[in-house]
């Protein structure tokens, strides 16, 4: 027999709903190594309150990044619903290096593992799925260089978020990226 948890008082959810919009700003700024003690400063929670909700860090930054997660796969399947393949693929990574400029933890929810029983990480398969979806499509198109595979997006991005003007580096990437007749 399952037993369903019981709802939250409303306190409990208003400071579980502090704690996770504190967690965002405080992790999308500083990434997700970031102090927690700031985190419940900023959520105006004791350190208690916050380890009473969530028991780890890793609990709290899923709760805090399965939104943004499915952010990202929205984008990934506009992107597959594109006509052109290589604007799909363009839309994209587009979108995909703006959330992970302007959002420092969510860079690194996507370059780290987690459990691979967390929703964060079956997530992110899900996403991979999507995205290898993409860059096949743009290839079979004959728009995306054909040696390109899914672990070269970690180079796409590197290159695309070294500069402040990142929409110029990623045009230089995809510039080199597209297939020439």
């Amino acid at each position: 027999m399952t037993v369903e948890p019981r709802p939250l008082r409303a306190d409990a959810r208003r400071n579980r709903e502090a704690l996770v919009a504190a967690a965002r700003e405080v992790f999308g700024a500083k990434g997700i190594d970031a102090p927690l003690d700031e985190i419940a400063r900023r959520a105006e929670v004791a350190i208690g309150t916050l380890y009473n909700r969530f028991p780890t860090r890793a609990d709290l930054v899923e709760a805090a990044f399965l939104p943004v997660l499915e952010e990202a796969e929205a984008i990934a399947e506009e992107a597959l619903a594109c006509e052109d393949p290589w604007d799909g693929f363009v839309l994209f990574l587009e979108r995909s290096v703006l959330m992970q400029v302007t959002d420092r933890g969510f860079m690194q929810v996507c370059t780290r593992a987690f459990d691979r029983g967390s929703g964060l990480e079956k997530v992110k398969q899900a996403n991979a799925s999507r995205i290898a979806r993409i860059i096949a499509r743009a290839q079979d198109a004959g728009a995306l260089q054909a040696g390109f595979r899914g672990e070269d997006l970690a180079i796409v991005f590197a290159a695309a978020t070294a500069t402040p003007d990142w929409r110029r580096g990623l045009a230089l990437v995809l510039d080199g990226l597209r297939s020439r007749p």
